[in-house]
């Protein structure tokens, strides 16, 4: 059994669902399949949803008027029987009926959630009954009834494992299996959605619960390149990562994955592999526990990121001064990335800023602070063990004529960082990727 999970550009036009539905079906074997929403539907019902929060029920209705009107187009170029174009045109209209009658209620959070998830309830019920159009043994499993998350808000795996093995367990003999990524419900029932990592989480959770043979994420590029294509020239997939190497990746800045979704796989030891929907037949980036010695992987970089010094005398030999910085980050709920430490200050990075100038103003109860804004983190992935010589000196030879803030290097066998300004980012990741590649 292998686990596909496709994004919403991969579903977004009929002719692409056409693609999709070939390319499950195509080798005969068994599979579930993931599906996002069509691309540009969750913007739409975001929309909807600010509009109701607002109380403008005219600018819903209209926003609800024209996605129904673009779905109903798809249903005439997707299906060629009438049978099937009016069983979908049935549903589509009774989720349109259902985002109207919203604005006939008090709008809350609970009731945004709802509207969020009808985007992959309706992309999966259309290339369900495209699959059956087509003659294929295609069953449609409703992730509202597999995938649950605890009180903490994080997936319930327990649940997960028990509820999808029994559904396929009830559901043997089909070829292609069906369900929604994103969606879920809480421990109370409510809809909710997996928030972190979207369909990947979902397919990975999936994936590792059924003891899958192999998860697949397809999206429109070829797996996980060694350095940003859009600003280096000349980039190349990255044929294999270890699942640590593709967290580091994932986090600091490669977009082709959330760093959290693919821990379900890691921890089950079922391998994810990135290919493109654009070009079937390419190999992608496979992701293991398998670890390549002596070769550095890939540069990422994360823009967006502030750098807060905290210098005081009084730190000097004083116990205590780090647990009062941190506490002050933690009563912000605000994470720190980067930190770096001397005899008489501190240095952290952060890029979530909504409570920076509270955070900023505690801090300054502690010592003198420095804040340097649009920095940019730029991570260098692969084997960088102490046992590995040499790799850390290439990275910083690399970068002899850029100006940078911070470096962060044995926190993890995988990750050297470097912290410079945006405006350096270019030449940083075009220098790198001539020294190390």
């Amino acid at each position: 059994m292998q686990v596909l999970k496709f994004g919403g550009t991969s579903v977004g036009t009929p002719q692409r669902m056409k693609e999709v539905s070939r390319l499950v079906t195509a080798d005969g074997k068994e599979k579930l399949v993931v599906l996002s929403a069509m691309s540009g539907t969750t913007n739409s019902l975001v929309e909807i949803s600010d509009y109701l929060y607002k109380n403008n029920i005219e600018g819903a209705v209209h926003v609800i008027a024209q996605l129904e009107q673009k779905y109903m187009a798809h249903v005439e170029e997707l299906y060629k029987s009438e049978k099937y174009k009016t069983e979908t045109r049935t549903f589509l209209k009774s989720v349109f009926d259902g985002l109207r009658a919203m604005a006939k209620v008090h709008f809350t959070s609970f009731e945004e959630k709802v509207v969020l998830a009808q985007g992959e309830l309706m992309s999966t019920n259309m290339v369900t009954n495209y699959l059956l159009e087509s003659g294929i043994k295609a069953i449609l499993l409703p992730a509202l009834e597999m995938v649950r998350t605890d009180k903490n808000a994080e997936p319930d795996t327990a649940f997960i494992r028990e509820k999808s093995r029994r559904m396929m367990e009830e559901n043997k003999g089909y070829q292609i299996y069906i369900t929604q990524g994103f969606i879920c419900r809480n421990a109370y029932g409510d809809i909710d959605n997996l928030l972190r990592g979207g369909s990947d989480y979902t397919a990975c959770l999936l994936g590792a619960a059924l003891e899958a043979d192999e998860i697949q994420i397809w999206t429109d590029i070829d797996g996980m390149h060694n350095n940003d294509p859009r600003i280096v020239e000349g980039t190349v997939p990255v044929r294999q990562l270890n699942f640590d190497e593709a967290a580091e990746l994932a986090y600091f800045g490669a977009k082709i994955l959330h760093p959290t979704c693919i821990q379900p796989a890691k921890f089950a030891g079922v391998p994810v592999r990135l290919l493109n929907t654009l070009d079937p037949t390419a190999p992608g980036t496979i992701i293991n526990n398998d670890f390549i010695p002596g070769k550095i992987k890939a540069v990422a970089a994360r823009d967006g990121n502030v750098c807060i010094q905290i210098t005081s005398s009084r730190m000097l030999l004083a116990y205590g001064f780090l647990r009062k910085v941190f506490e002050i980050f933690e009563q912000h709920k605000t994470s720190i990335d980067m930190i770096c430490t001397s005899e008489v200050g501190v240095s952290v990075t952060v890029d979530n800023l909504t409570h920076l100038d509270d955070i900023v103003g505690e801090l300054k109860k502690y010592g003198t602070v420095q804040v340097d804004r649009d920095m940019t983190i730029i991570c260098v992935v692969g084997d960088l063990r102490q046992e590995n010589k040499g790799f850390e000196t290439l990275a910083c030879e690399a970068l002899r004529e850029i100006p940078v803030r911070m470096i962060s290097y044995g926190g993890s066998n995988h990750n050297i960082s470097f912290l410079i300004h945006k405006d350096d980012k270019k030449a940083t990741l075009q220098a790198l990727s001539k020294v190390l590649f």
